[in-house]
């Protein structure tokens, strides 16, 4: 996986904006919210996202992932290689941190940027 990798994945999902943030951070937005934050300058790239409570540990417990600087408390993981994902699961995760950060805006934002229904945030 490579930073223009996960760039395509998010890119399909409705109403996504990117930004620079922090002089070196690429982040993906919904809404004016991150979901997905990339150090694409690190080495290796890493990635950091939003995932739902029930699978905060068990992702933390795993190698290569830890909590998220800052914002861990909101069930954020970092993923310290973006390589040690597949393109499958990264579909997966970046999806699922979308629906989860996009179920928080409120329902005409989310109608205005063309969001589907969101019944099931956890994707």
């Amino acid at each position: 996986m490579t930073i223009e990798d996960l760039e395509t994945i998010c890119d399909s999902f409705p109403g996504v904006t990117k930004d620079i943030k922090w002089e070196n951070h690429l982040c993906f937005n919904i809404g004016d919210k991150m979901f997905l934050v990339t150090a694409p300058d690190a080495v290796p790239p890493s990635a950091t996202f939003k995932v739902p409570p029930d699978q905060f540990e068990e992702l933390i417990a795993r190698d290569g992932f830890s909590i998220a600087d800052y914002i861990g408390r909101y069930h954020w993981v970092k993923l310290n290689d973006i390589s040690l994902l597949s393109h499958k699961e990264w579909e997966r995760y970046a999806r699922q941190s979308y629906l989860l950060v996009a179920s928080k805006l409120p329902k005409k934002q989310r109608t205005e940027l063309g969001i589907p229904i969101l019944n099931n945030p956890y994707g």
